[in-house]
């Protein structure tokens, strides 16, 4: 008992600390942000790529750009390598409060095939992205203006030769910045000829009242990027008011309809109940209803990693509505998700080998190896794919081997352990399986069912009505996540995924007791497909939302987007599984200790 206590004691601790370092990450230190007058501001380049390909970024100095002589790259954070950012140093040299109307970065000949390589940039409406003192900015390298839908007219491309750079500052510090290109300040390379070019700047200050504590949010509302995220208040209602009606009206009829069993069972006499044709059979498969599930080892695991997930979904919407880290920080939320996940996995640990105690299961480390590497391996090789794509491509997307050494040191020191550890206080904390009823020695024989009563029909029911919960927020995340803007909406979140979780556990529920009635007793494995069911949902709107609303294209984008997603979905099978089982085994519970049976 005290190694169970200590085992809890380490993982609250390791939970506070990672709570501690969000909170610390949540905002930035105004003193490292202090200038004076004529003080040099910080302008380094970070990346270029297709607007329409948020994920699909290379290193500004992939394209032609005029480069520093002493080209160095800048510090990362964690977070900033894995959303793709690769700062270097530039040539565009910003003085505090000092304006510019005009200064020159370089004045150069474009060779044929550096103009090539420009007029690639601008026919994918290729955007830049700087950042004025670790404040983002972005623009487009150039504009064209082929939309002659004929085709027949030529394409005309240009490329943008000046900036102009707009700061507002607030005392001693920069609050907000923008860089804005003119039609004037534009150079024509639609013959794809040698030309000379000259790339300059310009630089005015504005002052402002803005504190300095809401300046990334505020820069995160830039005009430049698609239009924010509105809270569509009209939206949620109507899809909560008619999901909670809907499940509420199944939860009323099986309420009278178990109801109605109970009071039949309870007065009837055991020989008329065994007779009798026409009665709910669900109370006749006693004997087999508690049988254990085939292949528990794998169950456990996958319901273990499933609680996990769980905890580290609830985790992080509320660490974000408590603002313990800020998530218009660059990578602040993937950064989130690693750190939540190792630090939760004693949780998954526990649930896992708790319940492979429950069923019987003898060979625990086993099943303590297959929880740790349930939801990472698949993780592994769908990222294993991914990198090596945007490696092949030269993506900044890619992720240096130095981070990668990182995650996984953080797996083998953090995840494992604290997955081992928690293994073991629930293997020591089990009981024996509490179960009302005495299982028979020899399984009850399963009679065949209509196509509709089914585990096919189960899973379709129980994954369309929980995914029409919350297909509506599903489509602004996915404009949000692959698209330019920050997701902030995070009490919305809440209520969405609250919403998931108790839909699908009604919905379970009713159709555990709809296979029940039909005299199944193979429960156990069904209940889980059936609440995770609204996976395979969300992975088909992923297709449906690529083709119908999005821009994205090209090899590299299409295979982060449906790779990773393919992991999300995944991740929710387990979850929503996890939930739909627990669901099930409470109310499968409560019917059979309220019914004599002996």
């Amino acid at each position: 008992m005290a190694r169970v206590r200590g085992a809890q004691a380490a993982a609250v601790a390791l939970v506070a600390m990672a709570m501690v370092v969000c909170a610390a990450a949540a905002d930035e230190d105004p003193a490292e942000h202090q200038y004076k007058l004529y003080d040099k501001v910080p302008v380094v380049a970070n990346k270029v790529g297709p607007f329409a390909n948020p994920h699909e970024t290379y290193p500004y100095y992939s394209l032609p750009f005029c480069a520093p002589d002493n080209l160095a790259s800048e510090k990362h954070e964690l977070g900033e390598l894995l959303s793709g950012d690769r700062k270097v140093n530039s040539k565009i040299d910003l003085r505090f409060r000092v304006r510019d109307t005009w200064r020159e970065v370089c004045d150069i000949v474009l060779e044929r095939e550096n103009v090539a390589k420009f007029q690639a940039a601008v026919e994918q409406d290729y955007y830049f992205e700087i950042f004025i003192d670790d404040l983002p900015v972005w623009g487009f390298v150039g504009e064209h203006d082929g939309d002659d839908l004929l085709g027949t007219a030529p394409v005309n491309k240009y490329l943008y030769t000046h900036l102009h750079f707009t700061i507002m500052y607030n005392g001693d510090h920069v609050i907000a910045a923008n860089v804005t290109s003119r039609p004037e300040d534009r150079v024509d390379i639609s013959s794809g000829a040698r030309t000379r070019v000259r790339f300059s700047y310009s630089s005015e200050w504005l002052q402002t009242t803005l504190p300095f504590e809401d300046r990334l949010e505020r820069n995160s509302k830039a005009r430049f990027l698609p239009e924010s995220l509105e809270i569509h208040w009209l939206s949620i209602i109507n899809s909560l008011v008619l999901v909670v009606l809907l499940t509420a009206f199944l939860v009323i009829i099986l309420v009278k309809v178990v109801r109605n069993d109970f009071t039949r069972y309870m007065t009837a006499d055991e020989e008329d109940l065994g007779s009798s044709e026409g009665e709910s059979g669900w109370k006749l498969i006693h004997g087999d209803v508690f049988r254990f599930p085939a292949s528990p080892n794998v169950f456990c695991a996958l319901v273990g990693t499933g609680v996990q997930l769980f905890v580290m979904t609830v985790s992080l919407i509320t660490m974000a509505i408590l603002g313990l880290f800020a998530p218009t920080r660059r990578g602040a939320i993937v950064t989130a998700c690693i750190v939540l996940y190792a630090l939760s996995a004693g949780v998954g640990g526990f649930f896992s080998a708790r319940l492979f105690r429950q069923l019987g299961g003898k060979s625990w480390v086993g099943n303590i190896i297959l929880c740790s590497f349930t939801f990472p391996l698949p993780m592994l090789l769908t990222f294993a794919i991914v990198n090596t794509t945007a490696i092949t491509y030269e993506s900044t997307s890619a992720l240096p081997a130095g981070t990668i050494i990182v995650v996984l040191l953080l797996f083998l020191l953090v995840t494992f352990p604290l997955t081992v550890l928690g293994g073991i206080a629930g293997r020591n904390t089990a009981g024996d399986f509490e179960a009302p009823c005495r299982t028979a020695k020899a399984a009850r024989v399963v009679e065949p069912v209509p196509f509709y009563r089914g585990a096919a029909a189960s899973m379709l029911l129980s994954g369309f009505l929980p995914f029409s919960a919350i297909s509506i927020e599903l489509h602004y995340i996915f404009s949000s996540v692959w698209g330019h803007k920050a997701y902030t909406l995070f009490g919305i979140l809440f209520l969405a995924f609250a919403l998931l979780t108790v839909v699908t556990s009604f919905i379970v529920v009713a159709l555990t007791y709809n296979q029940l009635a039909a005299e199944d007793w193979r429960w156990w494995w069904r209940s889980f497909h059936s609440g995770g069911s609204v996976g395979l949902f969300i992975y088909a709107y992923c297709f449906f939302y690529y083709y119908s609303y999005s821009d994205m294209s090209g090899v590299l984008q299409t295979t982060f987007y449906f790779g990773y997603m393919a992991v999300v979905a995944f991740g929710f099978w387990l979850m929503m599984g996890a939930v739909g089982f627990y669901s099930s085994l409470f109310f499968v519970r409560y019917i059979y200790a309220r019914v004599k049976t002996d």
